[in-house]
């Protein structure tokens, strides 16, 4: 095979997170991304490497057997958010429990006697199930109008408008389509990625579930001469709409006429902040160079398993709220008798809860320990888990600022238990051999990034861990990814 060449084949199978196995015609095997087992598909060949190929995805020839008659989501043809929206749900959670297996049988059969294997755990919701959205400005196409919603799959540049998207509820679309038609009456510029020019960038919108509030924040650039502000519509626009040689000014006017837009719609849930952000990074990121508050406060407040979470922006929490409950009480029935004691301040263990964001895992674990430490790199995370740590009265908490591979060689406290929670991308393998120097009995490990996992499975066990057992938890219903738990336990 040649990069370019068309080839036409059958997808066998979909290992994760979402690369279809083809198999061509003349039995020759090649690597396709976002189709479905059972498609009949072509595809060019894009890459060659160590004697593996490559191809994108150009057209379903056939449908799968196990498809629906139609997508679940009118933009699904055009938007890169989701994928498996074609499936029904419940092959889509046997899909990805077979994709999870197979990682971990493959690092596990070659030395353990097995594990216990307890499948997928569905997502309380299959629609409208995103507590954030992080939308992008743009246009659709080249020069064309501007645009706000996802990207295009398969692109770096088109926006797809999203005016029906069904992983989020109402109030999203609510906020989504009156900030573009805002905007769009303004004409105001998008940011350029190529030429880092322009000045909206992106729209965060992020609703608790069991609260209903409502938290709403402007990504833009600095470059106020991109407002598209003109002297156009003065009557319609108001201030916004005068002659004005002070750019500082002008962008006050339009912003606050932005959040008077907002606030005139009707929401299911309720209001409670509306920012903008200052954001001149030249990376396609949403970053934080100083936030301002137009309405409201800066954050929002959401419940889980009778715990309350101050929220703010930036802050790293479960995108899956009702989700969220069951990934946690699937952690904690894991982790089950080893922190139980009639009494906790005299027998309970010393927690560690490495990578723990806002402390959601070390405050379920507080009423069972004596004592838990959360170790988080991001800094506004680790001040939100202690404000939230008080304001659920949890006092034996301690919250640490940094990066685990440094920070837990100045721990004096020595764990009985830890339970990890990394990035995508794993645990860094130096913080992972310090890790495994304390020697607990027993750890969880939650991963959302099943390869990941593996890979950190292998040195675990090779260096005496085995797993006891594993679930798999469907955060993310109709896209690629999912949650994985894991209980390792050091052999004796």
């Amino acid at each position: 095979m040649k990069k370019g060449q068309i080839i036409e084949g059958m997808i066998e199978r979909v290992d994760f997170p979402n690369k279809g196995i083809v198999i061509t015609e003349d039995g020759k095997q090649v690597i396709v991304k976002n189709g479905v087992q059972g498609q009949k598909v072509s595809a060019s060949i894009n890459k060659i490497r160590k004697g593996k190929c490559e191809g994108r995805l150009l057209e379903v020839l056939e449908k799968s057997p196990l498809e629906l008659d139609e997508p679940g989501c009118v933009h699904f043809s055009e938007c890169g958010g989701c994928t498996y929206q074609t499936l029904p749900y419940e092959e889509q959670l046997k899909m990805k429990a077979e994709q999870v297996k197979k990682l971990i049988d493959d690092v596990i059969a070659p030395i353990s006697e097995g594990y216990e294997f307890l499948g997928i755990k569905a997502s309380p919701m299959q629609k409208a199930y995103r507590n954030k959205m992080e939308f992008s400005f743009g246009d659709a196409y080249k020069d064309g109008p501007l645009a706000l919603g996802m990207h295009k799959r398969g692109s770096f540049y088109d926006i797809v408008p999203v005016p029906e998207c069904q992983i989020v509820d109402e109030d999203f679309r609510t906020v989504l389509m009156t900030t573009l038609e805002f905007f769009e009456g303004r004409k105001s510029a998008f940011y350029h990625k190529l030429r880092h020019e322009g000045y909206l960038r992106h729209l965060l919108v992020r609703k608790a579930v069991k609260t209903g509030e409502i938290l709403v924040d402007l990504i833009t650039s600095t470059q106020l001469e991109h407002m598209g502000v003109t002297g156009e519509n003065d009557e319609e626009n108001g201030a916004v709409g005068t002659v004005c040689g002070d750019l500082q000014a002008k962008e006050t006017a339009l912003l606050e006429a932005w959040k008077d837009a907002l606030l005139a719609k009707e929401y299911v849930g309720k209001m409670t902040g509306i920012l903008h952000t200052k954001n001149d990074s030249l990376a396609d990121v949403v970053a934080n160079d100083g936030t301002d508050v137009l309405y409201g406060q800066d954050y929002f407040f959401e419940e889980l398993l009778g715990l309350r979470f101050k929220i703010t922006p930036f802050s790293f929490f479960q995108t899956n709220s009702l989700g969220a409950e069951v990934l946690y009480e699937t952690a904690r029935s894991f982790i089950g008798d080893a922190l139980s004691g009639e009494d906790v301040a005299e027998n309970g263990k010393v927690v560690f809860d490495l990578y723990s964001g806002t402390g959601t895992i070390a405050q379920m674990l507080s009423p069972v320990a004596k004592k838990v430490i959360g170790v988080e790199i991001i800094e506004e995370a680790v001040e939100a888990a202690k404000i939230n740590a008080e304001l659920n009265d949890l006092h034996n908490c301690e919250f640490i600022a940094g990066d685990v591979l440094k920070v837990i060689d100045d721990i004096e406290e020595k764990p009985e238990y830890i339970v990890l929670d990394p990035p995508r991308d794993g645990i860094h393998p130096k913080a992972l051999e310090k890790i495994i120097r304390y020697g607990v009995p027993q750890m969880v490990y939650i991963s959302c990034k099943p390869t990941s996992l593996a890979r950190d499975l292998e040195v675990l066990q090779a260096r005496g861990y085995r797993v006891e057992k594993v679930c798999c938890v469907d955060m993310f219903p109709n896209t690629v990814h999912t949650e994985t738990i894991c209980k390792l336990t050091l052999a004796k």
